[in-house]
């Protein structure tokens, strides 16, 4: 049923992704309604969800541009699933953003592959992962995914190793001008951020720590799938997939590493394992299984989502 809904794109598959993130985007906004109050918080609501809603559709434009899927709705309908085991996620503005910023940047590298623009795409992919490390430091980890990259497509033109120090140079002073312009303190800005903590005990509840656990089981499952299937699947898309799993990996790490550790960092992780949960529906041609994972997931997400409410 699940698989014959979302296995062709069609605008009805969208609107009801669209429908569905704004259901469960007020239903957890609406739990505490002081932001109503003001005008700022509405906008910052409003900001959210727009950054939120745009993540999904890159998430489906670099499946789609790249060939890592069919055409089909398989990708943003995993991205929805695995977004509701962390709904704190739709309160935590920095992570979305950043979030945002490092899919374009992965937008960047993916396509990578086609040998065209190599300079431009390399020097916006970093240039997004700083501007990305602005709201999450550590998600300038992303930044070893650019050189893997290079290591793939473009190795043998020295330019391209500098290309990254080029866009850290151009951040920079955007955010030197930015930060003389609303006073913020540079030195105390980076020491507060720039931290590693390795301690997992944040969780206020259980609900928090069973979704860490059903989704670390749940990713674990999809990477072995992927990992164990690469060599059968065409050539022509290994190096994209190998950089997925690079990008899921890196993403484990910044949320290993981070300080003022939650749920919500895995959200860095969601994007690299919705493709490869829709590469698994798309590769396993048992429609019974399909079925079955979709409905686990299904029911898994929406647990781990009223849980936490």
């Amino acid at each position: 049923m699940i698989t014959s809904v979302f296995k062709k794109s069609t605008p009805l598959n969208y609107s009801l992704v669209v429908i569905l993130i704004l259901v469960f985007f007020f239903m957890f906004q609406i739990r505490e309604t002081s932001w109503i109050n003001s005008y700022f918080t509405i906008f910052q609501k409003v900001s959210l969800l727009c950054f939120i809603m745009a993540s999904f559709f890159m998430v489906n434009f670099i499946v789609k541009k790249n060939g890592l899927t069919k055409d089909n709705g398989f990708a943003i309908f995993f991205y929805l699933l695995f977004v509701l085991f962390f709904p704190t996620i739709f309160n935590n503005a920095n992570v979305v953003y950043a979030n945002f910023f490092l899919l374009l940047a992965l937008r960047r590298l993916i396509s990578l592959q086609s040998l065209k623009s190599s300079k431009e795409k390399i020097f916006d992919a970093s240039f997004w992962i700083f501007v990305a490390s602005l709201f999450q430091f550590w998600s300038i980890l992303f930044l070893i995914l650019v050189f893997i990259s290079i290591v793939f497509h473009v190795s043998r033109d020295y330019r391209n190793w500098v290309l990254p120090f080029v866009a850290l140079l151009a951040v920079a002073i955007i955010f030197l001008m930015i930060s003389l312009m609303f006073h913020i303190d540079i030195v105390e800005f980076f020491q507060t951020r720039a931290v590693i903590d390795f301690k997992i005990d944040y969780f206020k509840n259980n609900y928090e720590n069973g979704a860490l656990s059903i989704y670390t089981a749940v990713a674990l499952f999809f990477v072995f799938s992927m990992l164990t299937t690469l060599s059968n699947r065409p050539q022509i898309v290994h190096s994209s997939y190998k950089k997925i799993v690079a990008c899921f990996f890196i993403a484990a790490a910044v949320y290993l590493i981070s300080p003022d550790k939650s749920n919500d960092l895995l959200l860095f992780s969601i994007a690299p394992l919705t493709i490869m949960a829709a590469s698994h529906v798309e590769y396993m041609q048992q429609k019974l299984n399909n079925e079955i994972v979709f409905y686990v997931l299904i029911l898994c997400s929406l647990f781990t989502f009223f849980s936490q409410l």
